[in-house]
């Protein structure tokens, strides 16, 4: 596969510290993420069309696997990553201060990605790629640079076009303590000097005012840009901050002001941190893309302030249509996260994980198992043992295929939620009560949802409302205010959100009742990944559901289709019509699968292997179901 850009160089975990406004030092909690400029870089240009890879080393641990999922999730090629067996993956841990104190710590002694060598450059691998971008720090050790000048002959020797990130650190030059990360100039001449030595090798270099000062052997920003030049026919773009960013394609004129620029965003500055990471990430996707210079920092300058304006690095920049759309409607509020409009795209548009098909197994039952369990003379404390036979019987089914997924609750299922992490199974969570109306939510989740914090990242927040737009206005008012606030809060934690509607239980419906529903959802401002929705009986029904969903969400995951206790026909005659219809994904069904076997097995009449049996025949026969339906409205 043809690449856009190879990145080489630092590749990190960051811890965020969570809390806004106080010292590092009294930080309470931490968000991880993917860091280091070269890592940071690939993520933010996959999420802007290119086709980005990185080299560099992580660790043989947690923190590396973390580091290889996540830029896998982001659309990054790893083949150019290796894993280290003797070191530590890079750590970095953050603060935001104030608008002006960015306090970071840099643990990276003897550190994975500073341990990549000549060995780790492929020179086929970077054949494959239209450019390779390097950033400084990876110059300040003879083993990285020899790497990295490796994969830059390589790069040149093929036509690529090759770029620098001048990325000036003093602390990771060796010229300052480890409380100074936050530093960003200390004069060094022998930087210099060695910046200057690969300088002739690149066709653009980016850096600030400061970085341009430590490049050039000058603080005097003209003078030191117009050292540069002496080395290097490289195009030369100089940040600016608030002013934006200037380009030079030949000689240096004797302001800034006279070249080439883009229009800059008046926004609130939040963060700094990872924002020059942004702004090359604009820069690179707009040089390769065609673009010119003028709108190239264009888009720089627009990742830039989104970077800026939003909490961690590569979690803030942009995907090419959330750039589009900054681009047309332009700064609304310069607090750009209090955007809603905007902050629905860059999290719709973001999400990872891609499931066109979706077979779900629901077995979050909790009220209707314990009335099994007591009809049965069963001990209820043997309920958690059978959700975990019901996974076992998912598991089977889905045998290690994309496309299948459980809906398992906590409360009596929480061993069978342990256990399904990591399978690669999509994994719904409840939080309603059962069977409560006006909603109310299990006390579990406490009363501001706190419980959320301790989800994994990967569980979806599911909630079932018993609503009807008839319902009078007392019933609206309380059902809407907890799906506000749980809305709010499955946002907060970056948890997805899945809202199951079953009006039918409150009064009678017709073709349009749903469809109304779903509007008055969005009209509140809650935009759902997911809907759990009961069998349309007609395809004008799921014409108006569809309709409804596209015209306020075009980036919806979409809906899956319950199914209320119903037996195999009538299921198999509720798929034929929903598989019509492209926004229905699949279908969430418990009942109709564990039903039997929950009896006998709780009678003592069925052992574990039957069970897991039964489950997973009925499961499978459902699928298959399902997935003839949607091959039959295909064709």
């Amino acid at each position: 596969m043809t690449l856009d850009l190879i990145t080489i160089g630092r590749a990190s975990v960051d811890l965020y510290g969570a809390q806004v406004g106080g010292r590092l030092e009294d930080m309470g909690s931490f968000r991880k993420y993917i860091g280091g400029s070269p890592c940071n870089i690939a993520a933010g240009t996959a999420r802007l069309g290119l086709k980005s890879a990185l080299i560099s080393r992580v660790g043989d641990e947690h923190m590396g696997r973390f580091i290889r999922e996540q830029l896998r999730r982001e659309g990054v090629n790893v083949e150019g990553l290796v894993t280290d067996p003797e070191r530590l993956s890079a750590l970095v841990l953050l603060g935001i201060r104030d608008r002006d104190r960015f306090p970071l710590i840099f643990y990276r002694e003897n550190c994975a990605d500073m341990a990549l060598c000549v060995d780790d450059i492929d020179p086929s691998f970077v054949a494959r790629a239209r450019c390779v971008t390097a950033t400084g720090t990876h110059l300040s050790h003879p083993r990285t640079e020899a790497a990295v000048l490796k994969a830059l002959h390589a790069a040149r020797n093929n036509g690529a076009r090759t770029a620098l990130d001048i990325d000036y650190r003093p602390n990771l030059w060796g010229l300052a303590g480890h409380d100074a990360g936050e530093s960003r100039y200390i004069d060094s001449p022998a930087v210099t000097a060695k910046l200057q030595a690969s300088l002739p090798l690149f066709d653009l270099i980016v850096g600030t005012e400061e970085e341009f000062h430590i490049a050039g052997g000058s603080t005097d920003t003209i003078a030191a840009l117009r050292g540069v030049r002496e080395r290097t026919r490289a195009v030369l773009v100089c940040k600016r901050g608030p002013m934006g960013a200037v380009a030079f394609c030949g000689a240096i004129p004797d302001d800034l002001d006279s070249g080439i620029s883009g229009p800059g965003f008046d926004v609130e500055v939040f963060n700094v941190l990872g924002a020059g990471d942004g702004f090359m990430s604009g820069l690179l996707a707009g040089w390769l893309g065609g673009e010119d210079w003028q709108a190239a920092l264009t888009w720089a300058n627009a990742c830039g302030a989104l970077a800026v304006s939003r909490h961690g690095c590569t979690p803030a920049y942009p995907s090419r249509e959330e750039l589009r759309y900054f681009l047309k409607t332009g700064v609304r509020t310069p607090a750009l996260r209090t955007d809603m409009a905007l902050e629905q795209l860059h999290w719709s548009t973001n999400r990872a994980g891609d499931w066109p098909e979706m077979r779900v197994f629901a077995f979050d039952h909790r009220s209707q198992l314990e009335d099994i369990a007591a009809a049965e003379g069963a001990d209820p404390a043997r309920l958690g043992a059978f959700k975990c036979l019901c996974l076992a019987a998912a598991q089977r089914v889905a045998d290690g295929q994309a496309g299948y997924g459980i809906l398992c609750d906590s409360r009596l299922g929480q061993q069978a939620l342990f256990q399904a992490e990591g399978s690669g199974l999509w994994i719904g969570r409840p939080v309603e009560r059962p069977g409560a109306r006006p909603l109310a939510l299990e006390p579990e989740l406490g009363p501001d949802f706190g419980a959320l914090s301790q989800w994994p990242r990967d569980q979806v927040v599911k909630v079932l409302c018993f609503y009807h737009p008839d319902d009078d206005e007392t019933m609206k008012v309380q059902q809407e205010d907890v799906l506000l606030r749980l809305f709010a809060a499955a946002r907060r934690n970056d948890l997805e959100f899945l809202l199951e509607l079953i009006p039918s239980r409150v009064a009678p419906i017709t073709e349009d009742t749903t469809a109304a529903i779903i509007q008055r959802i969005y009209d509140l401002g809650i935009y759902p990944d997911w809907w759990k929705l009961e069998p349309m009986t007609s395809d004008r029904a799921w014409r108006n559901v569809c309709a409804a969903v596209m015209r306020n969400d075009s980036h919806s995951r979409g809906i899956v289709v319950l199914g209320l206790k119903a037996d195999t026909p009538a299921l198999a005659a509720s798929f034929a019509i929903a598989a019509r219809h492209d926004l229905v994904k699949g279908f969430a069904v418990g009942r109709t699968i564990f039903a039997d076997a929950a009896r006998e097995w709780l009678a003592g009449r069925m052992d574990d292997a039957g069970a897991i049996a039964d489950m997973a025949g009925k499961y499978r026969a459902l699928c298959d179901i399902w997935d003839e339906a949607r091959a039959t409205a295909r064709r």
